[in-house]
């Protein structure tokens, strides 16, 4: 292990943060301080005043200062949550921007990334966000090399999907820092067998997904979401994974109890709703970026699957609290 002074985390959390995310961050630190049986990790806790900051689910944290008492911190963490789309504070992006010049390596868990993208710092690095998020992460930063990885360490920036995510991402901060034999001795007190890497995929594969095993099947649907902003006819999509039109059919009905037509549309809508979400991309721009070819046909199917019209449900999840959405 290293024999240096504990290495301190500056952990910057906003109202509605992700408590798992948190959670699982900070508490990979204070276990290893418990088994080298010395401080080798310190951390503090940041919010925009230094009052309590509230959880998305109701619990809340005290941090130690408030953003503009800390002037040097050599590692920040960004912690965001259902809302972290929505920020977008000068005076944050001016603060962290300072500590970067300073030198600070900064990261980001859960939709903190966004956080961190408006900011400017993520510019020319690798960088991942919550799978939920991923569609409309790219759409706002299109230049920006966005993975759907567990997490990404890019020289001096660290995103990381979320949830039990945060694990692996400070698990494997700690085996660059002390060796890999400690993190792992780390992840087994958490009960945590296996240390993923940060090439691991954030979902599950389709075949645990959807309880389905069919290998043609499974291959069209990977084909249809791979293909969302331009559909492909059902014959390509037969004809690309070794099937004819009528068994494509049939393979749908018996296993998803619909047809391909159907399941692709879902597909588009999901990815639809999720935009304007989190974007502010026109509705007709988030209709094209769906593979429609008009607002009113967009508006008349989200209509159909979701019982209300698009600009409907964009503005009630502007106006539902976040903790019910």
């Amino acid at each position: 292990m290293s024999t240096e002074g504990p290495e301190e985390y500056g952990f910057f959390v906003y109202p509605q943060f992700s408590m798992m995310c948190f959670t699982t961050a900070v508490d990979p630190l204070r276990q290893a301080n418990r088994l080298a049986g010395r401080q080798v990790y310190k951390w503090t806790i940041i919010s925009e005043d230094g009052k309590p900051v509230a959880s998305s689910s109701g619990i809340e944290v005290v941090p130690h200062f408030a953003m503009d008492e800390v002037t040097n911190m050599p590692n920040l963490v960004v912690v965001a949550g259902i809302d972290g789309h929505k920020i977008s504070d000068k005076a944050h992006f001016g603060w962290l921007r300072k500590l970067a010049r300073q030198g600070c390596r900064m990261g980001a868990v859960s939709t903190g990334s966004y956080v961190l993208a408006r900011a400017g710092l993520l510019d020319g690095h690798r960088c991942t966000i919550h799978w939920e998020n991923l569609e409309g992460f790219r759409e706002e930063f299109p230049d920006l090399e966005v993975s759907s990885e567990v997490y990404e360490i890019d020289g001096n920036r660290f995103t990381c999907s979320g949830g039990t995510g945060s694990l692996d991402l400070m698990l494997s901060l700690i085996g660059t820092k002390h060796g890999r034999d400690f993190a792992t001795q780390v992840a087994e007190q958490f009960i945590h067998e296996r240390i993923r890497e940060a090439h691991d995929h954030q979902r599950m594969d389709l075949r645990s997904r959807l309880g389905v095993s069919h290998p043609k099947l499974l291959k069209v649907i990977e084909t249809m979401e791979h293909n969302l902003e331009e559909p492909l006819p059902r014959g390509d999509l037969a004809r690309l994974c070794g099937l004819s039109p009528r068994q494509l059919e049939r393979l749908f009905r018996r296993y998803l109890g619909r047809t391909p037509t159907r399941y692709y549309l879902e597909l588009r809508l999901e990815k639809a709703r999720g935009l304007l979400y989190q974007t502010s991309l026109s509705i007709l721009d988030v209709a094209l970026a769906c593979g429609f070819v008009s607002a009113s046909h967009f508006s008349k199917c989200y209509r159909e699957h979701f019982q209300c019209t698009p600009r409907e449900d964009r503005a009630r999840t502007l106006q539902v609290p976040a903790e019910q959405s």
